[in-house]
C-alpha cells in the first residue's frame, strides 16, 4: 500500500469518526446510558475495592478491570483467585456467569452482520447488558436501509462510549481508594457499596428518590431499636412517604 493510499485510508477514518461524533443518535444514546449510569459506576467502584481487597495488586486490578470489563464475572472469579483455584476453573466459572451475553449477541447479529470483523470485535468488547437493553427498545428490528443501520449503530456507540468510560473511571477509583481504605474495612464494606449501587439504579424516578432518603433517615432515627426493627420502621415509613407522595402527585379526579 502506497503513502497516499495510506494516508486516504486514514482520512476516511477519520471523517467517519467525526460524523460519528455529530450524529444524533450517538448522542441519543449517551444520553439514555447516562441516566442508569450512576447506578453502573457505584458497582463499578465496589468491584474495584473488592479486587484489591481480595488481595490483588493494584497492576493486577487495574488490569482485570480494562481487559474483563463485567462485574458479574470479576466478582465471581476475585474468591477463586483467591483461593489459588484452578485456571480452568476460574475461566469456567466467569464463563459460565456471562452466558447471557451469547444469547444477546445472538440478537445483535441482524444489527451487526454488516460491519467488519475488527468492527464487531471492538462492539462487542464494549457492549454491556445495559446497552444492549437500551438498544434494542429504542430500536426493536435490524435496520434495513443504510441509514437506519447508522442510526442503529451510532445510537449503540454512544451508550457504549459513555458505559465503558464511567465503568472504567470508577473502576479504576475503587481500585485506588480500596488500596488507601483501612484493611478492617474488608470485603464487607464492599458489600455496603453494590447494595448502595443496586439501590441507586432502581431510584431512577423521583418518588423513588425521595422515598430511598426517607428510608435511610429513618434507618438511622432507628437504629438504636431492638432486633432490628428499625429496619421495619423504615420500609414502613418508605412505603408511607411514597404512597402519600404519588398521592398528591396524581391529577384530582383520577382514580388510583
Amino acid at each position: 500500500m502506497t503513502d497516499v493510499s495510506v494516508r486516504a485510508a486514514c482520512g476516511q477514518r477519520q471523517r467517519a469518526f467525526f460524523q460519528l461524533l455529530h450524529n444524533p443518535f450517538f448522542r441519543a444514546g449517551a444520553q439514555d446510558m447516562a441516566g442508569v449510569a450512576l447506578g453502573t459506576s457505584v458497582w463499578s467502584f465496589m468491584t474495584g475495592v473488592a479486587m484489591v481487597k481480595s488481595g490483588m495488586s493494584v497492576a493486577e486490578s487495574v488490569l482485570m478491570a480494562l481487559l474483563v470489563y463485567a462485574g458479574s464475572a470479576q466478582l465471581a472469579a476475585l474468591p477463586l483467585i483467591a483461593a489459588a483455584a484452578p485456571l480452568w476453573v476460574i475461566w469456567l466459572t466467569a464463563l459460565c456467569v456471562n452466558l447471557r451475553f451469547v444469547v444477546f449477541s445472538l440478537h445483535l447479529r441482524a444489527y451487526l452482520i454488516h460491519l467488519p470483523l475488527l468492527r464487531r470485535l471492538l462492539l462487542g468488547y464494549t457492549t454491556g447488558d445495559l446497552s444492549y437493553v437500551l438498544l434494542v427498545r429504542r430500536f426493536p428490528a435490524p435496520g434495513r436501509t443504510p441509514r437506519q443501520r447508522r442510526a442503529r449503530l451510532a445510537y449503540l456507540w454512544g451508550g457504549n462510549a459513555l458505559g465503558w468510560c464511567s465503568w472504567q473511571a470508577a473502576g479504576l477509583a475503587g481500585i485506588f481508594a480500596g488500596r488507601a481504605m483501612p484493611p478492617d474495612w474488608g470485603l464487607e464494606f464492599a458489600g455496603t457499596l453494590a447494595l448502595l449501587g443496586v439501590t441507586l439504579s432502581l431510584a431512577g424516578r423521583r418518588l423513588r428518590g425521595i422515598a430511598a432518603l426517607v428510608a435511610g433517615a429513618a434507618t438511622v432515627a432507628a437504629h438504636a431499636m431492638p432486633y432490628r426493627l428499625g429496619i421495619v420502621a423504615a420500609i414502613a415509613a418508605a412505603v408511607s412517604a411514597g404512597l402519600a407522595l404519588e398521592g398528591l402527585a396524581r391529577p384530582r379526579g383520577q382514580c388510583p
